[in-house]
């Protein structure tokens, strides 16, 4: 079961990667108010969604304690992420407030998984 859980967190580290480094190569257009929400970031986030909420799964099943606080609140964070980049991700630019705060929010994610423990 262990090497299955760590499969999913490999998957849910590439999710995560796909999001901000999508964020990331926009960051130059976010100055000049041309940013967009890549596919990479759509995908990334549903990758990180699906292996979350397998990974909980999967942790459950090998009976691992689980902070469900600190689930709930990544996961409420990631829905509204996924909400955002799937609502706009056909527009031609994002607004800056928006786009930074879809940045904000993922380092935020980022920030709680690894800090809070």
């Amino acid at each position: 079961m262990d090497v299955l859980i760590n499969v999913f967190v490999a998957l849910h580290i590439i999710g995560i990667a796909s999001l901000l480094g999508g964020f990331l190569t926009q960051m130059k257009a976010m100055g000049a108010g041309t940013a967009r929400f890549v596919p990479a970031m759509l995908h990334g986030a549903l990758t990180m969604l699906i292996t979350g909420v397998a990974l909980v799964g999967l942790n459950q099943a090998d009976d691992h304690t689980l902070n469900n606080l600190k689930i709930g609140i990544k996961m409420a964070i990631l829905v509204v992420i996924l909400g955002l980049v799937y609502v706009k991700r056909d527009e031609e630019k994002v607004d800056k407030a928006l786009f930074g705060a879809v940045g904000g929010l993922t380092m935020a994610n980022i920030f709680i998984a690894t800090l809070w423990v």
